[in-house]
């Protein structure tokens, strides 16, 4: 699906339309502050520029769009992550100034070289769909793995993908299964379906079929109202009954 611009951190999906940035700078801070918490428990070092940061974020908040791009170019200047991410969603969109979509591009960089999983993302992103960048899968795939090493569940689940369908790496059903299973860990429901299906069914050289398992990964993403996985799981269930009650006579 077509996109004007990236996602803002931390999006609800990764091809969602572009939202106002304060709409997620909230959830952004609290990431930045204890990244991937479904991943790692320990707490980050604290950023530089934080309260300059804070307080860029309630000048957005406040509709003061030139005093938050000052505040945010402040503090992305001195190294803070979110305000380098965050100054480069104001510049690509034009928010408090013209669109300056390269400059915009230089501190997306800055952010995901310092470490911030979903500018890494994002860049991911951005060379699987060709929008700033030249369209590559393999540079949106190495993106990728870097913000999945991170954390970044998103991530996880997109570079889980190319690898089970072979675009841009090799196909490999290993690697796509260790990366759903991450994903799925950290609570990501479409990717406990997937793992689900591979107990399921049984991969050879992979993971050995396992209904038991299948049953609890179909739980897992049923909980998160996925329909498909509710069926299955009813399914497995039912299938179970019957070989009991077969067994028994």
């Amino acid at each position: 699906m077509p996109q004007a611009r990236p996602p803002l951190w931390p999006a609800a999906a990764a091809r969602l339309a572009c939202r106002r940035l304060l709409a997620i700078a909230a959830l952004a801070m609290v990431m930045v502050l204890c990244p991937a918490p479904l991943i790692q428990a320990a707490p980050a070092p604290a950023q530089p520029a934080q309260a300059q940061t804070h307080e860029a974020l309630a000048a957005y908040e406040a509709g003061a769009f030139d005093t938050a791009l000052r505040g945010f170019a402040a503090a992305a200047r001195e190294g803070n992550r979110l305000a380098q991410f965050n100054y480069a969603m104001m510049l690509l969109r034009g928010e408090g100034t013209p669109a300056r979509p390269q400059e915009a591009l230089v501190w997306l960089r800055k952010a995901a070289d310092n470490q911030m999983t979903h500018a890494q993302f994002t860049f991911g992103d951005l060379y699987e769909r060709g929008e700033l960048v030249p369209r590559s899968l393999e540079e949106a795939n190495r993106w990728y793995e870097r913000a999945a090493q991170g954390g970044h569940i998103q991530a996880q689940v997109a570079l889980a993908t190319n690898y089970f369908t072979g675009r841009g790496v090799p196909r490999d059903y290993g690697k796509a299964f260790e990366w759903y299973s991450r994903a799925a860990a950290a609570g990501d429901g479409g990717a406990q379906y997937i793992v689900g299906s591979y107990y399921e069914r049984g991969e050879p050289g992979v993971v050995g079929k396992d209904i038991e398992q299948a049953k609890i990964w179909y739980a897992r993403s049923a909980a998160h109202g996925d329909p498909g996985a509710l069926a299955k799981l009813r399914s497995l269930l039912e299938e179970s009954v019957r070989a009991k009650s077969g067994s028994s006579m």
